[in-house]
């Protein structure tokens, strides 16, 4: 069973908490980071991505850079900008996207459970980002955003979180982006059914933040080695988790583009299209743009509604100008849940064979879009430094938690969740 605790949060003030939220450290690249804290020194990427507050050209993961969000965090703490709960609660973090809700039990997770299983992971992570993590959970002794937990829905959770609505929020602002984020303190007389609900839950399933919930385990084992005993009895033994209910979650596609064509013609690249699945262009002249595109069209929102694929085994390609519909066939749809999800199915059968890409997590021919740009920014790339872009299905939910519970791990840039939860709501001390 999952093991979930309430737990002392360091929360920004009220009124300054739209200011300083941002979203996760590695959705944006550093000099995106250096542009968002220069227009706004408050915003907590300052602490999530440290680098920024030294020159260009300084190491990302010099000791320096470490202490120096530490440093950050501290002055937060003296100067009031952020405040540490006097006793541990449980919190509910509510995010509203296009008109839809979804609401996240925030607390604090067993490491424990993430080390036997319990908390379910579906990615592989790469050790250099571990170690990053690592370093900033040591520089900082906090966990500064929630690892972001799914689970089945229970209707006995969805019920505690409307009581935590009808009190006075902890925060409630809209953010650029357009996504309204509330905070809310869950009563303390529902603790208990609380604990006792996500232990009936019996497992739960990572769907962001691989890299910092691997860093937590890390630091919760150095202690205890430190310490002596391999006993849960710190802060650091848990880490913090906002958890969300399967029926609220959207997975957005996760796109992608090629630089090159591997030596290939564009039409040499068709023809294999063509061989190896069932290709035709797409025609739409209803659209004003011939041939069809999504950033010539009169309407681009319903050009790309009507591009968009929808089912199993089912992609478009951009090449030389032009859109494609692609249905891999049925007999090479494979019955093994991680092989028959469309993004490993397009890695077997194209992208490896074909375009020569084995390790795309680490290949520099090959760059992830993800599904919230819109297929517009796919036209855009392949108009810009690529040869040709793939749009996908996105991965069901359901898959996700298939792979998870079969032992396996999804292939790279399988999912793309929105909204992003923010950092700097939340902070879990250790």
């Amino acid at each position: 069973m999952a093991s979930i605790r309430p737990f002392k949060a360091t929360r920004p003030q009220k009124e300054q908490a739209g200011t300083i939220a941002a979203l996760p450290y590695d959705v944006q690249n550093v000099d995106e980071a250096r542009a968002i804290v220069a227009a706004n020194p408050l915003s907590f990427l300052a602490i999530d991505e440290p680098v920024v507050n030294f020159p260009e050209g300084t190491d990302p993961f010099g000791l320096l850079v470490y202490l120096k969000a530490g440093a950050l965090l501290d002055a937060h703490r003296t100067f009031g900008t952020f405040r540490q709960d006097e006793t541990p609660h449980f919190y509910l973090y509510e995010l509203t996207m296009l008109g839809r809700v979804q609401n996240g039990l925030v607390g604090c997770a067993a490491i424990d459970d993430y080390l036997n299983g319990i908390v379910k992971e579906h990615e592989a992570t790469r050790v250099d980002k571990e170690v990053d993590r690592i370093n900033h959970v040591r520089g900082c002794s906090a966990q500064t955003g929630p690892i972001f937990l799914a689970y089945h829905f229970d209707q006995a959770l969805a019920d505690v979180f409307e009581q935590a609505k009808a009190g006075e929020p902890l925060f409630d602002f809209t953010a650029d982006d357009g996504v309204r984020h509330r905070g809310f303190i869950v009563p303390d007389e529902l603790t208990q059914l609380v604990q006792e609900r996500v232990d009936a839950l019996g497992r739960v399933y990572i769907a962001d933040g691989h890299h910092r919930v691997a860093a937590a385990s890390e630091v919760a084992k150095a202690r205890r080695v430190a310490r002596g005993s391999q006993e849960p009895t710190e802060e650091s033994d848990y880490f913090l988790a906002a958890l969300f209910a399967d029926t609220e979650l959207k997975i957005w596609p996760y796109e992608r583009v090629v630089h090159d064509l591997n030596g290939h013609t564009e039409q040499e690249f068709l023809d294999v299209l063509k061989e190896r699945f069932e290709t035709e262009e797409i025609v739409a002249p209803q659209f004003g743009c011939e041939p069809f595109s999504i950033l010539n069209a009169n309407d681009p929102v319903a050009a790309e509604e009507f591009l968009k694929p929808r089912g199993k085994g089912e992609f478009c390609v951009f090449l030389g100008g032009r859109w494609y519909h692609c249905q891999i066939p049925a007999d090479r749809i494979p019955d093994d849940v991680r092989e028959g999800l469309d993004v490993e199915m397009l890695q077997r059968q194209l992208f490896r064979p074909i375009l020569g890409i084995a390790d795309p997590r680490r290949s520099p021919r090959i760059d992830f879009v993800g599904g919230i740009r819109g297929l517009g920014e796919l036209e855009r790339r392949c108009n810009e430094d690529c040869a040709a872009a793939f749009a996908l299905s996105p991965t069901g939910i359901d898959e996700l938690f298939a792979v998870a519970d079969a032992g396996k791990l999804m292939p790279p840039k399988s999912t793309w969740f929105e909204p992003k939860l923010r950092s700097g709501l939340f902070i879990h001390e250790i």
